[in-house]
């Protein structure tokens, strides 16, 4: 099912439907708020789930623990979204490479591919390799369902972008240099086109098979595409993202998909990412938002992306009173919300620029999404 880009969706199948309409450019009685990286180590609750599970694998792919982590923070938090817990490395890991997490260590794979014999394995993997993911979408969504058949917030599947995940398949982890995967990029461009492609190819189907699952929306983390040089960005990060979103379903059961993408550190080529065939483009904090509204933000009844983000997530470490006075900031940034529910119109989703640190006070994630709520609020009223 196809919509014109001013259609106004109805969201009655949740009771916070905030989310949504933003990601739609419709007018919302607040700023939504949610945080990347939302369901994690910096809950004690999380911490005694991931202790009982044994390992993060064991917590990802154990449907019980995935739901109880998910609605962990939603459970804590006036939050205006859920999103899917899980990780960005699964596809690889069901290609195969052997993903694991050590405790306190980022994540590594047991094998990495930087030769023509390692590409020449891959393949889009058996989506029911991934059935953990999926079990987990459907056991969360029946969670969030209330009493009146309504989900309580919205449900957000994700997968990492074609380019990072590939970064992790040629590094074997994280990397400071990115040394491996640039060095296969400029010498062996066609074994990367290649990665590419069939990563490409298995994230579309990957977010579809969440979404017939039950996810609501979907977003791409295009984490490390702000590594690559100009020119290689379009190349190898921007024209694979096109790619998947080519793939993606536009609806499911009649009601619209909202699709987002967030390249970390991409904000310099976010004129050309304006043109990409999805609903929001995530930022980071080093973006101006008042800038980005102008460029690709779009007037009311006209096109344009919904914004998502974009403050520091390191401001929650500061007081109270300052983490209150940066969200006014990020809010007015943006500057006077969309406030015609006849039409489409500049809308925003509060997010931090990047994932929420392990090492965040608990309480201040209250106040800031107790901000985010009072003063978007506050701005809605001073229009009427």
């Amino acid at each position: 099912m196809t919509f014109s880009p001013n259609h106004i969706h109805n969201f009655d199948h949740v009771q916070n439907p905030s989310f949504l309409q933003a990601c739609m450019r419709q007018a919302s009685d607040h700023t939504p708020v949610w945080l990347m990286r939302q369901a994690g180590r910096y809950l004690p609750e999380y911490r005694e789930t991931r202790a009982k599970a044994g390992s993060f694998m064991g917590l990802a792919t154990n449907t019980d623990y995935a739901t109880e982590v998910t609605l962990q923070p939603l459970a804590r938090y006036k939050l205006d979204a859920a999103i899917l817990f899980s990780d960005i490395l699964t596809i690889p890991d069901a290609m195969g490479l052997g993903l694991s997490f050590a405790m306190g260590e980022g994540p590594k794979f047991a094998h990495n591919v930087r030769d023509e014999a390692a590409v020449a394995k891959l393949a889009v993997p058996d989506m029911d390799k991934l059935r953990y993911v999926f079990d987990a979408v459907s056991s969360i969504r029946k969670a969030l369902t209330q009493a009146d058949g309504r989900g309580s917030v919205p449900l957000i599947g994700f997968s990492g972008s074609p380019w990072t995940l590939a970064c992790y398949m040629a590094e074997g982890a994280g990397s400071d240099d990115y040394r491996h995967v640039k060095t296969l990029m400029y010498s062996r461009p066609d074994l990367m086109h290649r990665m590419l492609t069939i990563n490409a190819d298995s994230v579309a189907l990957y977010l579809n098979t969440q979404v017939e699952a039950g996810a609501q929306a979907v977003m791409i983390f295009d984490s490390w595409g702000g590594v690559l040089a100009d020119g290689a960005f379009q190349e190898f990060s921007l024209a694979y993202t096109k790619r998947v979103l080519a793939q993606l379903k536009r609806s499911h059961d009649g009601v619209v998909i909202p699709r987002i993408v967030f390249t970390k550190g991409g904000a310099l080529w976010l004129d050309e990412m304006g043109g990409l065939d999805c609903d929001v483009l995530g930022l980071d904090w080093t973006a101006n938002l008042a800038k980005a509204r102008a460029m690709v933000g779009g007037q009311a009844g006209s096109v344009g992306k919904a914004l998502q983000g974009n403050i520091d997530p390191n401001v929650l470490f500061a007081t109270p009173a300052v983490i209150q006075t940066e969200v006014v900031k990020v809010l007015n940034s943006f500057g006077q919300p969309h406030t015609d529910k006849t039409t489409t119109g500049a809308t925003h989703i509060f997010n931090l620029g990047h994932g929420i640190s392990q090492f965040t006070p608990p309480e201040n994630v209250a106040v800031l999404i107790d901000a985010v709520h009072a003063h978007s609020k506050a701005q809605r009223l001073a229009q009427k």
